[in-house]
Order: C-alpha cells, then structure tokens, then sequence
C-alpha cells in the first residue's frame, strides 16, 4: 500500500505573533517551526499500517527550502521518502493544487492530512484534495482502519458517532485519537540525513485569495472578583456592564 501524508511547516504553540508589511505578513524573525501536530497524527498512523513491510509511507509538503528540517524529521520519525514542492504556500487551494498534481502521476492508495494546521485553522486541504482528484474525502476523523481495499474511519458527529466504510483510494483528515505520537529515535534520526528527499517545482495556479491584514485578539480586560455574599452588586454588573442579562 501507497499513502502519502501531507505535512505543514508551522510556528511553535509558544510562539509570539508578530506582522509585518503593514499587518499583512506573518513575522518569521526568532520563530521556532514544528511539523503541525495533526499531520504528525496522520503519519503516526501511516506508519502503523504500513509497518512490516506492508507498503511505503511518502510525505510532502509545500514549502521553501526553510521547511527540510521539518521534513526530516517526518523522515525520522518513519517516512520512507519526500517530496518538497519548492514554493511559499500562499493559500489551501495553492497546496491542494500542488499536492494534487503530484498525486496524479504517483498513484497513492490513501492520502492522509491532518484535520487542520494550527495556524491558520482552515480544514480545506483534504476536502479540495477529494474534488480535484475525484476520490472520496472525509475529515475530521478519530479512527482509521484498513483491510484489503477497503478502509473504515471514525468520526464524532452530533449525539454518537458515525462510522463509514470507504474503497481505496481515499483521503482522510486525521484528529487526536487515530494514532499515538511517535518519538524519532537515534536510528531513525540518522537514517533520515539519506532518506530520498525530491524538490520539484510548483505548477502555476492563479491567485484565489488576498491577504488584507492580520489582527491579533483584543488584550483581555480585567478580572473583577465579587464576593460570594453580594449576589445583587454581581447582577448589577452583569446587567450595566457585561450587559448580558
């Protein structure tokens, strides 16, 4: 079996955000980057189906030459092999164009994304990926399991959950609960600096989308504690200042 896991390069959860260009830009200067959490989810679990020889795990990920060590580190954790798709992602529908392509001409048997990345949060790649290549997609989801060509995912929905069974191939956009994080050991980071790396160059797709600017959130007002036993001054606020009653 084939999977392709598609990875993002994104900041640190610590990380300060910071613009620029007039608050259309993110602010990269001192930022640490880290391979998104739920593309690391969706790679644990390739690895684990493909486990004992039972097929080959290809990650690829959109990105400019800053993003290698993160692929690496995919390579450590597992990854048979990379692709690099050599340019500055501008929007979803600028990735699932390019990851799409390369899927067209490499025949994989389950693409994998993670539900979202962290930073800007959209959860589009694996639904564009479904369009433009004509497969099933569904995302969002807690368990996947395959068995021959056919593959069984779990996902919550309103009430219960909901379980669907799917012909390969698929995509599938992995949330907490499909696999277990898996450390890179000494091995697997040595044997990562040879793993194949392929670069190629993105194809052309016009621009969707514009950035008008960034906000960061409203600072958090203050905190006024009230006493347990001043129930009346407590509605008081509520009404004349929180307004919500």
């Amino acid at each position: 079996m084939k999977i392709l896991v598609c990875i993002s390069n994104v900041p640190d959860t610590t990380t300060k955000i910071t613009f620029t260009n007039n608050n259309t830009q993110f602010n990269t200067n001192g930022v640490q980057f880290i391979l998104n959490p739920y593309d690391e989810i969706a790679l644990a679990r390739a690895i684990e189906l493909t486990d004992g020889g039972k097929g080959t795990v290809t990650v690829i990920n959109v990105g400019d030459i800053s993003t290698e060590p993160t692929i690496r580190k995919a390579l450590a954790i597992g990854a048979t092999d990379a692709v690099r798709v050599n340019a500055v992602p501008h929007d979803a529908w600028f990735v699932a164009k390019q990851i799409a392509e390369y899927a067209k001409t490499n025949g994989f048997d389950l693409i994998l994304t993670g539900r979202e990345s962290i930073d800007y949060n959209g959860s589009k790649v694996a639904g564009m990926l479904g369009e433009l290549l004509d497969q099933p997609s569904v995302s969002i989801i807690k368990k996947l399991d395959i068995d021959g060509t056919t593959g069984t995912v779990e996902r919550e929905i309103e009430g219960g959950k909901e379980v669907l069974t799917i012909s390969l191939p698929f995509i599938a956009g992995t949330a907490e609960g499909v696999a277990e994080l898996k450390i890179p050991n000494m091995r697997g980071i040595m044997s990562a600096r040879t793993k194949p790396l392929q670069v190629i160059e993105a194809v052309e797709v016009p621009s969707t989308s514009e950035v008008i600017s960034f906000e960061t959130p409203a600072p958090r007002g203050a905190v006024t504690l009230i006493s347990a036993d001043e129930t009346a001054k407590l509605v008081d606020l509520l009404h004349t200042e929180a307004k919500v009653i």
